[in-house]
């Protein structure tokens, strides 16, 4: 559970950029830095002092994330979505995103950014358990019981089912396999 106007920085600090993305061994290491930048209880998530992913690990135990408005703000780092991607996140519920980040997270396949109908970050604690439907646009709070409703992703939920814009075009043959 993350608040409002987390950062691309925030997500994956410029200092851990220096890691290939063709480098099999390197490109996990994303995945270990993801979110360290975030302030606040062991320099990962709020809500009961639990980092977002364990020390010497590189995939943290949560698969979907929530935040607040303005999600990956910031720079046009297209390394913020990959990075939660390596780190096991397949996919983002926020109130709003920066332009940018929803982008760069739906074009690249790496994980598929949702808007919630209303601001979740205090319908869910970290470590509570959520279930997604994407067939109807909802998210449960398994923990609570409470389901809450997820805007349709509409125009790109074909681009995120193809798994990126460059698959999504070779489907449609608008590029040569």
């Amino acid at each position: 559970m993350l608040g409002d106007d987390v950062d691309t920085d925030q997500i994956i600090p410029a200092k851990h950029l220096v890691y290939s993305l063709d480098d099999p061994v390197e490109k996990r290491l994303y995945g270990q830095y993801a979110l360290s930048g975030v302030p606040g209880p062991a320099a990962g998530l709020p809500d009961g002092n639990h980092p977002f992913v364990e020390t010497g690990r590189q995939i943290s135990e949560f698969r979907i994330l929530l935040a607040g408005r303005n999600f990956g703000c910031g720079s046009s780092r297209e390394h913020a979505p990959f990075a939660l991607n390596a780190a096991g996140i397949q996919a983002v519920v926020a109130s709003s995103y920066a332009r940018i980040f929803y982008r760069n997270s739906v074009d690249g396949g790496f994980l598929v950014p949702y808007e919630s109908e209303g601001r979740l970050v205090s319908a869910f604690r970290t470590g509570d358990t959520a279930e997604l439907s994407a067939q109807n646009n909802r998210i449960r709070n398994v923990t609570t019981g409470k389901a809450y409703g997820l805007r349709p992703l509409g125009d790109v939920a074909e681009i995120v089912r193809s798994g990126g814009i460059f698959e999504y075009a070779r489907k449609n043959g608008m590029l040569k396999r």
